[in-house]
């Protein structure tokens, strides 16, 4: 049975499956409007996926081939995996933040050997032992390469402009550029009084921006055309203040569940990363590399048990913060080290 969240007002969210992932699943979102429904986000690229969206549309009364229009809050695939499908079945338009969009075509075009050879000399300048480079030059040299998530992704049609109302008949919803978790990430404002009435300004779609109780990753922003030092967490964080001061009711995430109090989860994880911060500058009394820094930082379970690819995502999380405390003036690479290593200063 499809599970469907109604959120007055127009609003509702569909549980949407994650397969063989933790955060279990996406929530899809539906807002009516004058024109058909249009959805926040579509969830992952897979036939459960499908069967509990379109079961889900099904017991709102309505048909994926109603579908108006998709806004993706982030193009990863549990959020904009199903998109070109739902664009297929019902004609609608996709909207996207430009750098997200980017992200979309340069996957889309990019040969797996060139990835898994940028991946291989990015894991090595920053310490990653042989044992963890071995598996990508064996896959390179074997030529078998496994099709990376988003190779497929639908480009989108439309772009959505930070500031700017979306063009949606009857609603105003209003995109916030929020960068950090992806360059492009949006979160969406509900312009429109609470249907409850509670105290705040409208209601936020949030994408992973903000979730209830867990902290989104934040790592390197991957370009290997690019050579420009993004900071990934300091962009993530200055977001965090500007959708703390929106003053919304209530915030709709694309995890988890519902809730108000926007800006005290946000005062929290603005404090998680400051302590994150702090904790790492202490591991920094001594020169590490990211992938030593990595090792040592707190994660949900002990270093030996993180699987192969989860330690590429963990260390990338490793760059960001030691990035931002260099953008800080807090640490510095040391000279002449090769891998890098980092200190305190």
């Amino acid at each position: 049975m499809p599970q469907v969240t109604e959120h007055g007002g127009g609003v509702w969210s569909l549980r949407v499956p994650i397969p063989d992932n933790p955060l279990g699943h996406t929530l899809v979102h539906v807002l009516d409007t004058d024109r058909g429904p249009v959805l926040v986000d579509t969830g992952w690229d897979d036939p459960a996926s499908w069967a509990e969206l379109t079961g889900g549309l099904d017991a709102l009364g309505l048909s994926v081939r109603e579908v108006h229009g998709v806004v993706i809050t982030h193009h990863h695939p549990d959020h904009h995996g199903l998109s070109g499908r739902v664009r297929e079945e019902s004609g609608a338009w996709i909207a996207m933040h430009a750098a997200d969009t980017a992200v979309v075509r340069r996957t889309r075009e990019a040969e797996p050997g060139t990835w898994l050879d940028y991946l291989a000399r990015k894991l090595a300048a920053v310490g990653a032992p042989e044992d963890h480079l071995a598996p990508l030059r064996a896959a390179r040299d074997s030529g078998r390469m496994r099709t990376f998530p988003g190779l497929r992704s639908a480009l989108p049609d439309r772009e959505i402009v930070p500031g700017e109302l979306l063009d949606l008949a009857g609603r105003r919803l209003r995109a916030i550029w929020t960068p950090g978790h992806t360059p492009g990430h949006v979160c969406l404002h509900l312009e429109e009084e609470h249907p409850s009435r509670l105290p705040g300004h409208g209601r936020l779609f949030s994408g992973d921006h903000l979730l209830p109780g867990i902290t989104p990753h934040i790592g390197l922003y991957e370009d290997p055309d690019d050579a420009t030092e993004t900071d990934p967490l300091g962009d993530y964080l200055d977001s965090l203040e500007r959708i703390g001061r929106l003053g919304v009711a209530e915030v709709l995430p694309a995890h988890q569940h519902a809730f108000a109090d926007a800006a005290g989860r946000v005062g929290e994880l603005l404090d998680h990363h400051e302590e994150r911060l702090t904790g790492l500058l202490g591991l920094l009394a001594a020169p590490l590399t990211p992938w030593q820094l990595a090792e040592r930082m707190e994660w949900n379970r002990p270093w030996e048990q993180i699987p192969y690819g989860s330690r590429n995502i963990a260390v990338s999380e490793a760059e960001a913060h030691v990035r931002r405390l260099v953008k800080l003036g807090r640490a510095e690479a040391v000279p002449g080290t090769e891998p890098v290593e980092y200190v305190a200063v």
